[in-house]
């Protein structure tokens, strides 16, 4: 059996409501920073593996993690956020006035859409959930520390508990409700344990090493 730690990023400028320059750069407030130092003392034993997403928020969060486990190998995998505006609609804006667009979105409820010809589609987020989900459960590590994002990694919970890969007007219209009704906070923990021929268990989101901040 082994066991995977899913980790989403701490306090980013976007997550702040501030401007941000581009979705891959958004970096960490210093109250993600902050968030981020709580995380190394809630795994006590040295992973075999950390992943990190490309995006800059997720690698700032794991670098505590990585300094406590100087020894242990990280490798970048396709881990990042689900960007489903296109990337030219964060170029100085703030959350609240990509709002409209991300609203816009939603209610079209196309699970093919590019947005604007560069977002990512809800149909390619599913691929790329359940590659990673793959990758995982294929991996000879016997404890994984992934540190990912929010939506991406609600979407992997969805997953899991839907068992719906197909990029049906139904499904993007149940993963939308799923990820407004279910909140994950920053460097919140997402537990998984993979044992042979058997499934996937989770728990929910862990935050009780939060609490000491």
């Amino acid at each position: 059996m082994s066991k995977v730690w899913l980790i989403r990023h701490g306090e980013s400028v976007s997550n702040a409501n501030l401007p941000t320059a581009h979705p891959a750069d958004s970096a960490l407030t210093a109250r993600g920073e902050e968030e981020a130092h709580l995380i190394p003392d809630a795994i006590q034993d040295p992973p075999d593996l950390i992943v990190v997403s490309p995006y800059l928020r997720a690698r700032q969060t794991a670098v505590p993690t990585q300094n406590k486990f100087p020894n242990i190998q990280v490798k970048e995998w396709p881990v990042h956020e689900f960007t489903y505006l296109h990337p030219e609609r964060y170029n100085g804006t703030t959350g609240s006035q990509r709002g409209p667009y991300a609203l816009a979105y939603w209610e079209r409820n196309d699970p093919f859409e590019n947005e604007q010809g560069g977002g990512e589609s809800f149909a390619e987020l599913l691929i790329r959930v359940q590659n990673n989900i793959n990758r995982l459960a294929e991996n000879s590590a016997n404890f994984i520390v992934v540190f990912s994002h929010g939506l991406f990694l609600r979407a992997v919970l969805w997953h899991l508990i839907t068992g719906i890969n197909e990029p049906t007007k139904d499904a993007m219209w149940r993963y939308q409700q799923f990820i407004w009704g279910i909140e994950m906070p920053n460097c919140s923990i997402l537990k998984l344990d993979f044992s042979q021929n058997e499934p996937i268990s989770f728990t929910g989101f862990i935050i009780d090493h939060l609490s000491n901040g």
